[in-house]
């Protein structure tokens, strides 16, 4: 299930920052007819830790609704209070999500031993297919290889989304156990695959789907020559897309393409104008904008 481009997807606000459910259902259509393989909401990118508990879950009913089993969707769940994040990955189960994202417990720190007690104690109670989200530049915490092939023995914990910036993690983990791993970071997508990986959940298929599916689809089907030539191209943009803060620049990048309004909640604030006039450029090379 976790093979290709899954698409971190962002939540859009309205102008008085109420939940903008009509661009939600547009931009899940477009993402379906442009070949996205599978959809994350709720995740970092789609500013979940501003969303109230009853917005989360009306989000995930949403996507699961919109999305009517044309692709998985894996529900970002995660919180650093254990009987939390169970009660969203239950909720999750219970409207058809086809997996649950879990973010290594953030703030709190636990050790290794108190990350597999979280997973272990979600994992035991909501039977739903889960994804570890490993991100020590937002949660503080690096989950350690053999924490991860430890927690691979739980039969529903089958995936890793890695974003720890390291090809070698990827290569630790994957030599002590088979979970099946994705990268967290679009410009690392294509030489994690060519270690093992089989995707990426992506903040550059908010702005290209098409173009991420299809580097995903090549390397995997071995042409790196193919994916190359798309990595490169989209190179600018993935690092465009973290000048500031996710989903900070890809907000603006999707508001300049007509496709949301540029909201995000506080804390989080637009880009700035140096960032903006930076993305432009970017934006037209890949033919985005005018």
């Amino acid at each position: 299930m976790y093979q290709g481009s899954f698409v971190a997807l962002v939540t859009p606000f309205k102008e008085n920052f109420e939940i903008d459910f009509d661009a939600y259902g547009r931009l899940v259509d477009s993402h379906l007819e442009k070949g996205t393989n599978g959809i994350v909401p709720c995740g970092c990118t789609g500013e979940a830790a501003t969303l109230s508990h009853d917005e989360q879950k009306a989000c995930i009913r949403f996507i699961v609704e919109r999305v009517a089993g044309r692709a998985p969707i894996v529900a970002g769940t995660g919180s650093n209070n254990t009987k939390e994040a169970i009660g969203l990955t239950r909720y999750a189960k219970e409207v058809g999500a086809d997996g649950a994202l879990l973010i290594t417990p953030y703030y709190n720190k636990p050790t290794a031993a108190g990350q597999i007690a979280h997973y272990t104690e979600i994992a035991n109670a909501v039977d739903i297919p889960i994804m570890l989200y490993n991100v020590p530049s937002r949660t503080g915490i690096k989950m350690e290889p053999q924490t991860i092939a430890e927690l691979y023995k739980i039969p529903n914990i089958v995936a890793i989304k890695e974003a720890c910036g390291s090809v070698d993690q990827v290569s630790q983990i994957l030599s002590l156990c088979d979970i099946n791993v994705v990268s967290g970071d679009d410009s690392l997508t294509l030489p994690m695959i060519a270690v093992g990986a089989t995707g990426v959940v992506s903040v550059a298929a908010n702005v290209v789907p098409a173009e991420v599916a299809a580097l995903c689809d090549a390397a995997n089907k071995g042409d790196f020559a193919a994916a190359r030539i798309i990595h490169y191209a989209l190179m600018p943009l993935f690092k465009a897309l973290f000048l500031e803060t996710n989903p900070i620049p890809v907000k603006a990048a999707l508001a300049k393409m007509g496709l949301i309004k540029n909201v995000l909640r506080l804390p989080l604030t637009p880009v700035l104008d140096a960032t903006s006039t930076r993305l432009d450029p970017i934006l037209r090379d890949l033919h985005l904008i005018k």
